[in-house]
């Protein structure tokens, strides 16, 4: 005779771009039932063209958060491919992800972004579900110091996520417009449910902070009776947070949640070289045991190891998940 089947983990994994992405590869691995809550501020690219000339959510984001959840099967993966296309020429095609294209037809079509990407991820047997974190796009303003040379400390407003990330000069604050965005329903009832959420890795200024600032997310995040798990990156990056370390990239967070509470910091060993002792008191300064794992690739590039970073989520998701007498992850 059987027992009782053994429900999934619930996790809600934050970001954007290709930090979410490898989060997301990482997190399919494991017997969880993924939710992904994806950044809608991007404004270059593809995405860009059609936020502009639609009015739509910038789509790009969340296509790669779905093409990160494919299915295994041959149709799932030919799915995957087809919306990674990118047309290539000099027409007005040129440059756009097929994804993007399709997503924007559903949500024209359909009228409901969270029904187009529902619609998107059973074309792509997706192993789990991806939501906007807001029902309109967002723009991201940052305050950034350095970019006039005769005056180093004055802070000028820099707008949009293109111009945001590849700024010459320091960023010392972000904000979004509107500042009060709708926050997706349904993301509010994922996190609700949640037995684990999960930020980073990701573009800090752009893909990780900016779920921190829709009020209605932030209170849900930090109310929430799920563990909270933050993944640090592997390196800064040239313009949004050139020369940071990892204890500054957790300081930046907590300037702007200063709310928030985060259970677990995952750091890959690298990011301990300078010194370990400094990020685990600036992790305890969040209130979070720090773990550190080898959790990146072997050819030098700052990337994610799936395999590793699953692994690393599977060690932290079975030592600190917790029983407080409701339905949790392990029972």
């Amino acid at each position: 005779m059987t027992g009782p089947r053994v429900s999934a983990q619930r996790v809600v994994a934050f970001g954007g771009g290709h930090g979410l992405a490898a989060s997301l590869s990482a997190l399919r691995r494991l017997d969880a039932d993924v939710t992904a809550v994806v950044t809608v501020a991007d404004d270059g690219g593809s995405s860009g063209r059609l936020r502009h000339e639609l009015g739509v959510l910038p789509p790009g984001d969340l296509r790669m958060a779905l093409a990160a959840l494919a299915g295994d099967d041959d149709w799932s993966r030919l799915w995957e491919s087809v919306y990674q296309h990118r047309f290539e020429g000099t027409g007005p095609l040129a440059g756009h992800a097929v994804g993007n294209l399709i997503i924007t037809a559903l949500i024209d079509q359909i009228g409901d972004p969270v029904v187009a990407l529902d619609l998107s991820a059973q074309l792509l047997g997706a192993r789990g579900r991806v939501l906007p974190m807001a029902t309109v796009p967002l723009e991201i303003v940052a305050d950034v110091v350095g970019l006039d040379p005769r005056d180093p400390g004055r802070a000028d407003e820099v707008r949009g996520q293109v111009a945001v990330a590849t700024t010459q000069g320091q960023v010392v604050g972000v904000r979004l417009e509107p500042a009060d965005p709708p926050a997706c329903p349904e993301a509010i009832e994922a996190i609700s449910a949640a037995d684990w959420v999960v930020l980073g890795p990701g573009s800090w200024f752009t893909s990780v902070i900016p779920h921190l600032l829709v009020p209605e997310l932030a209170k849900s995040i930090a109310g929430t009776r799920a563990q909270r798990l933050l993944a640090l990156n592997l390196a800064s990056q040239p313009g949004e947070t050139d020369g940071f370390s990892p204890v500054t990239h957790l300081e930046v967070l907590a300037a702007h949640a200063p709310d928030l509470e985060v259970d677990v910091v995952l750091a890959d060993a690298s990011a301990t070289v300078d010194g370990e002792r400094d990020l685990r008191e600036a992790a305890a300064g969040l209130g979070a045991d720090l773990v550190v794992s080898n959790v990146a690739c072997d050819d030098g590039t700052p990337r994610h190891d799936e395999g590793r970073l699953a692994s690393a989520y599977q060690h932290i998701f079975s030592t600190y998940g917790k029983s407080d007498g409701k339905d949790d992850a392990w029972r």
